[in-house]
């Protein structure tokens, strides 16, 4: 489900991702507080886009595409409609071929996906279960 990560993972998140190949679901935001794609009959209308995530890729979020815009990815099977219109990463894909030769398909497998980023600091039960860090 479309979705934004919030402040506390702002202003930079890098994603590794791992195993198999996705296609992630990017959409502009209508400005509205708390919102998702869900609640909004009229989602279809707004700009979109897809990011195709490869194994051993490296995506970095920041700034507007970080603080403007939503994320997800399907729950499907198979990513499909696949192509250099509507992937705006296309031209830096590794395999862009077996895609196209597959009809604009990529087949979904296992991903593992590595999420980096500096959160902000907002309890105090680290401290609790680790122990208080001395100085």
């Amino acid at each position: 489900m479309p979705h934004e990560d919030g402040a506390a993972y702002h202003p930079v998140v890098a994603t590794v991702s791992l195993g198999g190949t996705i296609a992630l679901d990017v959409t502009m935001k209508t400005g509205e507080a708390n919102e998702t794609v869900d609640q909004h009959e009229n989602h279809e209308d707004r700009k979109s886009w897809r990011i195709v995530q490869e194994p051993r890729s490296l995506l970095v979020t920041t700034g507007t595409a970080y603080t403007d815009t939503l994320h997800g990815i399907a729950d499907v099977t198979e990513d499909t409609e696949v192509y250099e219109h509507s992937v705006a990463n296309w031209d830096l894909l590794g395999d862009r071929s077996a895609i196209t030769a597959n009809g604009g398909r990529i087949e979904r497998t296992t991903r593992v996906s590595l999420t980096y980023r500096d959160v902000k600091k907002v309890s105090s039960v680290g401290a609790k279960i680790f122990g208080k860090r001395k100085t």
